[in-house]
C-alpha cells in the first residue's frame, strides 16, 4: 500500500478535531506508507521534546498507542520514530521511558496479513527489543552511552576500574540487542526497514566508540588490579574481541547500503588485537593465582595502545 490510508487520515482529522498537534504528527509520522517516516514530522516532534509545556509523556503514550497497531509499516514506523527522538530530542524523552517499568512489549508481534508481514514481523520483535534494552542501560547508569564524552579526557577513559567493571557489561548487552537485529543486505527490501537499520547503524558506531575506549582504560589498568577484578577483566576483554567480530558483520551489511546513502568516512575501523595480548593478560592472572607462568616483555603490557584512534569521529 503506497501513500497514506484513509484510516490514517481519519486518525488525523480526529487528533486535528480535538486540538491535538502532537498527536496528529504522531499519526503522519506512522502512517501505512511503506516508507521511512518524514523529515517534517520527525522534526516536529523533536521540537516537542524541547518545549517545556509539552508533555512528554504523553507524546511517548501516543507513541506507544501506535505500537498497538495490527499493521507492520505502522508498528515499525511507531518504533522508528521513537528512536529517533531518543537520539535527537530533548533528554527528557529517553528519561521518561527509562522511568517506565514496561516499554515495548511485541514479542509476540506479528502480521500475518500484509505482504512482507511475517519478515518485517521479525525485525520488529528484535528492533523493540534493541530500544528496550537502551532505555534500560540510561536506567541503570543515567546517562546515554551514545552521547557521552569521548576522548582522552572522556567518561570511559577516566571511570575508576571499579565502576568500569560494571558498566562495560551494560554497554555489551546493549551492543548484542542492536547486533541481534541481524538484517542481510537481501532483507532491507524497503524504506522503513531501512530507516531503522541506518539509525541502529549510527547508535553502532557511537556504541562501539565508547565501548572501546571503556576497554582501553580497562586494559591500561589491568597490571595493576586486584585478583578478582582482573578476572572479570579479562572475561569483558574476551567478550569485547567476540564482539568485534560480530560488529565487523554487521557493518559488512551497511557497507552495501553505503554506496546510497552513508559516507565511508562514517565507517569505524574496528580493532584487531594481536593474539600476543590476550597470552600476556592471562598468564598475568595466572601469576597471581600462583600458576607457573612463562615470561612476558615490558612492551606486551602495553599492547592495548593498539586500540588507539581506531574509531573515526560518526556525526549526524
Amino acid at each position: 500500500m503506497s501513500g497514506q490510508s484513509i484510516t490514517d487520515r481519519i486518525a488525523a482529522a480526529q487528533h486535528s478535531m480535538t486540538g491535538s498537534a502532537i498527536g496528529k504528527a504522531v499519526c503522519k509520522a506512522t502512517t501505512h506508507e511503506v516508507s521511512g517516516p518524514k523529515k517534517k514530522h520527525l522534526d516536529y516532534l523533536i521540537h516537542c521534546t524541547n518545549e517545556m509545556n509539552v508533555n512528554v509523556p504523553q507524546l511517548a503514550d501516543t507513541l506507544f498507542e501506535r505500537t498497538a497497531n495490527s499493521s507492520w509499516v505502522v508498528v515499525f514506523k511507531a518504533l522508528i520514530t521513537t528512536h529517533h527522538l531518543m537520539m535527537y530530542g530533548n533528554e527528557r524523552f529517553i528519561q521518561y521511558l527509562a522511568s517506565r517499568n514496561t516499554l515495548f512489549n511485541l514479542n509476540n508481534f506479528v502480521d500475518k496479513g500484509a505482504l512482507q508481514g511475517y519478515d518485517m514481523s521479525t525485525f520488529i520483535r528484535r528492533y523493540s527489543r534493541y530500544l528496550n534494552e537502551k532505555a534500560l542501560s540510561y536506567r541503570l547508569v543515567a546517562v546515554d552511552f551514545t552521547k557521552m564524552k569521548r576522548g582522552v579526557d572522556g567518561v570511559m577513559r577516566t571511570m575508576n576500574t571499579e565502576k568500569l567493571i560494571k558498566t562495560l557489561p551494560i554497554i555489551q548487552n546493549q551492543l548484542d540487542a542492536l547486533l541481534d537485529f541481524q538484517a542481510n543486505p537481501n532483507e532491507l527490501t524497503n524504506g522503513v526497514i531501512n530507516a531503522a537499520f541506518m539509525l541502529l547503524f549510527k547508535d553502532s558506531i557511537r556504541l562501539f566508540a565508547a565501548y572501546n575506549e571503556g576497554v582501553i582504560n580497562l586494559l591500561e589498568k589491568y597490571f595493576d588490579m586486584k585478583k578478582n577484578q582482573c578476572k572479570d577483566a579479562l572475561d569483558i576483554y574476551k567478550k569485547f574481541l567476540y564482539r568485534m567480530t560480530k560488529l565487523s558483520e554487521f557493518l559488512k551489511v551497511a557497507e552495501v547500503l553505503a554506496a546510497y546513502a552513508v559516507s565511508n568516512s562514517l565507517f569505524p575501523a574496528v580493532p584487531q588485537a594481536p593474539s600476543s595480548l590476550l597470552e600476556a593478560l592471562e598468564q598475568h592472572l595466572a601469576s597471581l593465582e600462583g600458576k607457573k607462568t612463562k615470561e612476558f616483555s615490558a612492551d606486551s603490557r602495553y599492547t592495548p595502545l593498539f586500540l588507539h584512534g581506531s574509531c573515526r569521529e560518526e556525526s549526524g
